[in-house]
């Protein structure tokens, strides 16, 4: 061959390349779409945060000792797993888009009681039905998002959906801190309460699905076909979107689902337990103010949100030269919730600069629950992709429920009382919270770290649908 026609046939290849990539182009629509789901998550996650941040003050009016208080914070989650489940197949039979809607109105309407003076167990109850609302949330912003881009362009939409929940407690915190300080703690549920309402409104006007509802496109189909024989045809991760419905239990009882629901069970115990308690262990152990826990508060959150934007840039990268689901997404998933675990554990041993370093560390790396959604999605078809992702999130909540618990148990245990409104935490109450709390790091620990590596090691998922797909192709000849 000479040096022209070789310069030709690689000309030739670079233009095909960018006519297939061309054609996988998400609409600007799509992009809109991203961002008033992105919204949808800053606002699902300000609500967790929201109770961290009134604690010290709710706690005093409403006579709550620590492990009362944990016990609501694990009541956020108490209906997740129910909740999460049921609109998981809803959204197998109906538009997501009606789905979110829903969830948004309950989150709005359900924060006014708290600042009409509600109680105790006036919170208590808000707060079931908050988490059971807020449960299929991030399952269905993946699954509404899905249906605008094509399964190798799925990797990015689907980080960024997750940098929302980051950012929750990024922009809630030092606002809200800024709410308590102006009209007092009740009004930062009626703030989150107005925002959820702007929300919806935005969402009915401007949400919808997209052309990937179904599947694969009619055209995309023609085009693919024709292009089979090529070196530009799609790979199996491409293809995921043309799975036939397969037995959803064989899914759910899969190696590949129970490494995703470990790990999404360590990242949901981290949640529970920063929401909770950080505001708390910041104020009472490090001795911040109220509007400096507001800014210290979003350092997890913030770096959460930059790993999650980096490994969602890598993971789109790997995924459009071909790699599978499992190395573009699974693996970076595992490898940053060890890296997690590991700074836990290494946290009691710290102070100062370096404590609050490695706690930014261990929380932000710990964040990234969405992308095991994302990466046990590509197991199965579009129809059934809802009740996978839901499931894994519903589950995986009981992460949620235990670590606030049990962190306000260890406290108590190691003889902590929350002292009376205004009144500053004795020595004695310090050196118990932090005993109860850097006991409640070591646990975190060891989980992150062997959660990150089984989900490694074991989510595989596009393994999974191949051997789904052959159980069906079996089971119907």
């Amino acid at each position: 061959m000479t040096l022209a026609e070789s310069s030709t046939t690689e000309f030739q290849a670079t233009e095909a390349a960018k006519l297939r990539n061309n054609r996988h182009r998400p609409p600007a629509r799509a992009w809109l779409i991203v961002a008033l789901l992105v919204i949808f998550q800053i606002i699902a996650f300000a609500d967790k945060a929201v109770l961290g941040l009134v604690a010290p003050d709710a706690m005093s009016e409403l006579g709550l000792n620590a492990t009362q208080f944990g016990f609501i914070g694990s009541a956020f989650f108490f209906l997740y797993a129910i909740v999460s489940v049921i609109t998981g197949i809803l959204a197998s039979k109906i538009s997501v888009r009606w789905i979110l809607l829903s969830l948004g109105v309950i989150w709005a309407v359900m924060q006014f009681p708290m600042l009409i003076g509600g109680g105790a167990a006036v919170l208590l109850a808000t707060r079931i039905i908050l988490g059971g609302a807020e449960g299929p949330a991030t399952a269905m912003s993946l699954t509404s998002a899905h249906t605008w881009f094509h399964p190798s362009r799925r990797a990015l939409p689907s980080n960024l959906i997750a940098i929302g929940s980051t950012m929750g407690p990024v922009f809630a915190a030092p606002f809200i801190a800024w709410v308590i300080g102006v009209w007092g703690w009740r009004w930062a549920f009626g703030a989150l309460g107005i925002i959820g309402l702007v929300w919806v409104v935005a969402w009915l006007i401007l949400g919808s699905d997209g052309p990937y509802r179904n599947g694969r496109t009619a055209e995309e189909t023609v085009e693919n076909t024709e292009e089979s024989a090529d070196s530009f045809a799609e790979t199996d991760t491409d293809k995921v979107d043309d799975q036939l419905p397969v037995n959803i239990w064989r899914a759910l009882f899969s190696v590949a689902f129970f490494s995703a629901l470990f790990g999404a069970i360590s990242n949901f115990w981290v949640q529970g337990f920063l929401t909770t308690w950080l505001p708390q262990y910041l104020g009472t152990v490090l001795g911040f103010s109220l509007s400096e826990i507001g800014v210290y508060t979003t350092f997890p959150w913030v770096l959460g949100a930059l790993v999650l934007l980096v490994l969602g840039a890598l993971g789109q990268g790997l995924m459009r030269r071909g790699t599978n689901a499992h190395l573009a997404i699974a693996v970076p998933f595992g490898l940053s919730t060890a890296i997690a675990g590991i700074a836990f554990l290494l946290i009691p041993s710290s102070s100062g600069v370096l404590g609050v370093v490695l706690l930014s560390i261990a929380g932000g790396c710990s964040l990234v629950f969405p992308m095991t959604a994302s990466a046990i999605g590509f197991s199965v078809g579009p129809k059934q992709r809802p009740i996978m992702m839901a499931t894994l999130g519903g589950f995986g909540a009981f992460g949620a429920i235990v670590s606030p618990i049990l962190v306000g148990w260890l406290m108590t245990s190691a003889g902590y009382i929350a002292p009376a409104k205004g009144v500053a935490p004795s020595t004695e109450m310090v050196e118990a919270m932090t005993t109860g709390v850097n006991t409640a790091f070591l646990i975190t620990g060891v989980l992150l770290v062997t959660a990150g590596l089984v989900a490694a090691v074991f989510l595989r998922p596009e393994k999974l649908g191949r051997t789904l797909q052959a159980r069906y192709v079996t089971n119907n000849s």
